[in-house]
């Protein structure tokens, strides 16, 4: 009895030292993977004004009759454009991500859209809660940043010079649009090219 019991608990232990070392080979290769697989930045369009050029200054006014400028060079702080749609899902979700990015980042929030139903749209940003950020209804804001799919986002510096835009799916995306304004890249995608040829 004192045998069987003996064996087991040596067969147990040599279990649990096999286990150890598969997890530690599996964590090792999810390691390497995650090093070889190159991150997803926000897609960003080859039309419209293109990152490094200065955005057009747009007077514009929101849903609530606030007047609002997108662009420009008269800012104290960086501007984050994000045009969403009521009818749209994933902006639903992108919407307090933006809002959380924004403070965190000490950037001024616009969201932007399109439509003739601007009741839909108050309604849209009560809500949301986002009655103290600007919302505006502007087709031409879309088409001057050839904005084809949502949610889609602009990055703005303070001297009104786009950093970053791109269709945004994800937090990832959003925050995608920082990293390469932070490393000077027209896009997270530029940079491991970059990375990539340097090697």
């Amino acid at each position: 009895m004192l045998n069987t019991l003996l064996i087991s608990n040596i067969v147990l232990w040599v279990v649990v030292l096999v286990l150890l070392v598969v997890v530690f080979a599996l964590a090792r290769q999810i390691g390497v993977l995650h090093e070889r697989v190159a991150p997803a930045g926000a897609l960003m369009p080859t039309r419209g004004v293109m990152v490094g050029e200065s955005v057009p200054t747009m007077a514009l006014t929101d849903v609530q009759g606030r007047s609002v400028q997108v662009g420009g060079s008269a800012r104290l702080r960086g501007q984050l454009v994000m045009f969403v749609s009521p009818t749209c899902p994933i902006c639903r979700t992108l919407v307090p991500v933006a809002v959380s990015l924004t403070k965190r980042e000490h950037l001024d929030l616009v969201f932007a859209s399109d439509g003739d139903n601007e009741d839909e749209h108050i309604k849209y940003v009560a809500t949301h809660g986002i009655g103290a950020h600007p919302y505006v209804l502007s087709a031409e804001l879309g088409r001057t940043h050839q904005v084809g799919k949502l949610p889609f986002a602009l990055l703005i510096d303070a001297q009104g010079v786009l950093r970053g835009k791109g269709l945004v799916n994800s937090r990832e995306h959003l925050e995608s649009l920082l990293e390469a304004e932070a490393r000077n890249v027209a896009s997270i995608q530029d940079y491991v090219n970059q990375v990539e040829s340097l090697s």
